[in-house]
């Protein structure tokens, strides 16, 4: 089993800066790769990163490349996503997830990631 917390929502301005944190408890989250995604209401989930389980290669939803960053900390069973040049487009709940089976190479699935967290709300005003 994997529990995971995200942190750190809140409501910001645009322009303004976030970062949250997923701390994980359980299995050794380092042997896992990890992704966040949002939803937004009336939307669908949505792929925003992926990080793999060393932390050399990440990978980025079209909507946030260039502004949002994904990195872990191993030693402290925690992954951020550094939020930058938030608009209002961002605001959605965010949630954390592990990829603890095979991967398929679909980084960008929701059904790629078995476990998830509660989600954070991120809010962005104009």
């Amino acid at each position: 089993q994997v529990q995971l917390v995200e942190s750190g929502g809140g409501l910001v301005q645009t322009g303004g800066s976030l970062r949250l944190s997923c701390a994980a408890s359980g299995r050794i989250v380092s042997s896992y790769a990890m992704g966040w995604f949002r939803q937004a209401p009336g939307k669908e989930r949505e792929f925003v990163a992926r990080i793999t389980r060393s932390g050399v290669s990440t990978y980025y939803g079209d909507a946030v490349k260039g502004r949002f960053a994904i990195s872990r900390d191993n030693a402290k069973n925690t992954v951020y996503l550094q939020m930058n040049s938030l608009t209002p487009e961002d605001t959605a709940v965010y949630y954390c997830a592990a990829d603890t089976t095979t991967y398929t190479g679909r980084y960008y699935d929701a059904n790629e990631y078995s476990y998830w967290g509660q989600g954070t709300q991120v809010t962005v005003s104009s």
